[in-house]
């Protein structure tokens, strides 16, 4: 039997990937979480095969979560779910530890095939998504700008775009206000920003947000 952790912030989302476990005769929800505080304390009382894990959840989100999982004692495997068919978003999540990345879009008997593959040791990736995963991110040097943040950097970025200020990332990420602007200094210069409205249409046109 396979156990899953379900962390994901949309209650209706979470009911119905619930129901769709819950229709496999090899699957069990052990657990489930609506934000990243409360997935690590869930998966220190539970244990499970594999963390379907939210990309963009409030709080500490997805891709922050990943290598906090990692330092577990003994770490489920980490399926991530997203809004965003994005080949960079996934290639960032595969690279910092996640073993697959389905889409929410996705067909629901795919997303237990996924479940299923992670779970035995493998690793899994929304088939559409692989095709232009090898274009955008293995082939090209030409990488959109975002591609070149390091992941702290990439944290910022988006929670600036999602209007959050320097002193609310800080307390977020449990660093220094003048880390965090740093870091902002950093991204704005990498991506040929100005100012946060422009990193805002940036993250639109490249649907980040």
């Amino acid at each position: 039997m396979i156990r899953v952790l379900v962390a994901e912030d949309h209650t209706i989302v979470r009911e119905g990937i619930k129901q769709l476990i819950g229709m496999a005769r090899d699957m069990l929800v052990v657990g489930e979480a609506g934000n990243g505080e409360q997935l690590m304390d869930v998966l220190r009382q539970t244990p499970c095969d594999v963390v379907l894990l939210d990309i963009s959840m409030p709080g500490v989100n997805g891709l922050e979560a990943i290598p906090r999982i990692r330092a577990l004692l003994q770490p489920p495997a980490m399926l991530m779910l997203s809004m965003h068919d994005e080949a960079q978003m996934a290639a960032r999540a595969l690279k910092v530890g996640a073993a697959g990345y389905a889409t929410k879009d996705s067909d629901p008997a795919l997303l237990l095939t996924a479940i299923r593959k992670v779970a035995s040791g493998g690793r899994y990736i929304d088939p559409e998504l692989a095709d232009r995963m090898v274009f955008e991110v293995g082939l090209t040097d030409s990488r959109p700008p975002h591609a070149l943040l390091s992941e702290r950097e990439f944290s910022v970025f988006e929670r600036l775009v999602q209007g959050e200020g320097v002193n609310e990332i800080a307390q977020h990420l449990a660093i220094s206000s003048k880390t965090v602007s740093t870091h902002k200094a950093r991204l704005m210069e990498k991506m040929g920003a100005h100012s946060v409205a422009e990193l805002v249409k940036y993250a639109m046109e490249h649907k980040l947000v």
